[in-house]
């Protein structure tokens, strides 16, 4: 899998406004009703993820769920990160 230009990463990140780059990978940081909520979204996440066979990083901190994508085996971001960002941007 190919890593993307520093343009390509732009472009995609302007399609999913709730994600920001640091470095090599992307983050989105998401605020919810409380710690079961947040495991509910967490779990979620886990199933698309499998599914995608491309595993994000999860932090569960009480109502918040920060997740960051990146390719380690690449070394970077590629086109299985921004896929797997606009699904979970599309949960909601």
């Amino acid at each position: 899998m190919a890593l993307l230009t520093d343009d390509e990463v732009r472009q995609r990140l302007a399609r999913l406004p709730d994600w920001t780059r640091q470095g090599d990978s992307i983050t989105n940081v998401r605020k919810l009703a409380g710690f079961s909520a947040a495991m509910l979204y967490a779990a979620a996440i886990g199933h698309l993820a499998e599914a995608a066979n491309h595993h994000p990083d999860i932090l569960i901190q009480w109502n918040k769920v920060t997740l960051t994508l990146s390719t380690h085996s690449e070394g970077g971001l590629t086109d299985a990160d921004f896929n797997l960002a606009g699904q979970i941007s599309a949960l909601g």
